[in-house]
């Protein structure tokens, strides 16, 4: 079995996200010995942006020679993804949604006819059968009870995008909460942590 690691915090090692997803997969990797893992730092090595000559290459154009680089981290990038059984994604919320960075590797990953094709009726995700695994870091409560439930896009669009793919069932586990208060940051993280360590093996 393989994992890829993906974590997009700019924090380094004052990032929650980091911490709850280095928890998930230490868990992982202890209940699968033989279990291969892929680290991305998506922060300290980010993939570049799409612009319009990555999508006229995508279309079979030719490419300029300063693009080549570029386009073979990409298409490694879809190649651990693709060769993953299991996804486990640090993401915390800036300002109500994903990283940059992140959204830069979700780019390279979400590709026609290879992680999604449309046809009759529509689009069909092609990447089901991985298991994935978020862990999430807002500063706040986003909750639909709460006055800000509309400003969250962090868990609802990775939901929408992997679910796109073929994932149906992703799972998060979530601090909230962190910039409140000391006291609620210790809570938030503790309770995410555990989380993690409780974590199904398969």
């Amino acid at each position: 079995m393989k994992l890829l690691h993906i974590d997009s915090s700019v924090l380094g090692p004052h990032s929650v996200s980091r911490q709850v997803s280095s928890a998930i997969t230490e868990r992982l990797t202890k209940a699968h010995p033989g279990l291969a893992v892929t680290y991305r730092d998506l922060s300290s090595e980010p993939l570049s942006h799409l612009s319009g000559p990555h999508l006229a290459a995508a279309q079979g154009g030719a490419a300029d020679a300063a693009l080549q680089a570029d386009l073979a981290a990409g298409q490694a990038a879809l190649d651990e993804f693709l060769a993953a059984d299991i996804v486990v994604i640090g993401a915390p919320m800036y300002n109500f949604t994903i990283p940059t960075q992140l959204k830069a590797w979700i780019d390279r990953i979400l590709v026609a006819g290879k992680t999604f094709k449309y046809g009759a009726n529509g689009a069909e995700g092609l990447a089901g059968g991985k298991r994935v695994i978020i862990a999430l870091s807002r500063g706040g409560f986003y909750g639909n009870d709460t006055p800000y439930a509309a400003g969250e896009h962090l868990e609802t669009y990775l939901r929408w995008v992997f679910g796109f793919i073929g994932v149906t069932n992703v799972e998060f586990i979530a601090a909230d909460g962190i910039m409140i208060g000391p006291e609620m940051r210790e809570k938030a993280v503790n309770g995410a942590l555990q989380a993690a360590t409780d974590l199904r093996a398969a």
